[in-house]
């Protein structure tokens, strides 16, 4: 039994761009993860700034709506610190690349607030979690 070369090359076409894609979702996450640990070395006044506590409750949202909504309040805390603004940008290419069903920003209805800071700290906990795990859920 052989394989015609016309699919046996598309199969290892796709196949690149599959790897393309891990390889660029990878970079994304460590990128960002760098730039949390350059933020969370800065102290500004705004640290303490309230913002909507996207991991809190219920813990039913999967990773990609939750980066989603991270993306929202990375861009609304983007005036504190402005590195925020590259998070905004990796955090949505990620959902966007991962994902059709979100659409970076989401809307994130108001609820339990946290600190700037400590949303920095969780967001930077969450991107080193699906690092390890290597898979956006």
């Amino acid at each position: 039994m052989s394989i015609p070369v016309p699919l046996l090359l598309t199969l290892l076409a796709l196949s690149g761009c599959h790897t393309a894609t891990l390889l660029h979702t990878s970079n994304l996450l460590k990128e960002s993860i760098r730039l949390l640990d350059e933020i969370l070395n800065t102290k500004v006044s705004c640290d303490k700034m309230n913002v909507t506590n996207v991991f809190a409750g219920d813990k039913q949202d999967n990773d990609l709506e939750t980066l989603c909504k991270a993306t929202t309040v990375a861009w609304e805390g983007r005036s504190c610190h402005r590195d925020l603004e590259g998070i905004y940008l990796n955090l949505r290419s990620l959902v966007q690349k991962n994902s059709t069903d979100y659409k970076a920003p989401c809307p994130v209805a108001g609820g339990s607030t946290t600190s700037l800071s400590d949303f920095l700290l969780d967001l930077q906990r969450a991107l080193r979690r699906i690092v390890k795990g290597q898979s956006l859920k």
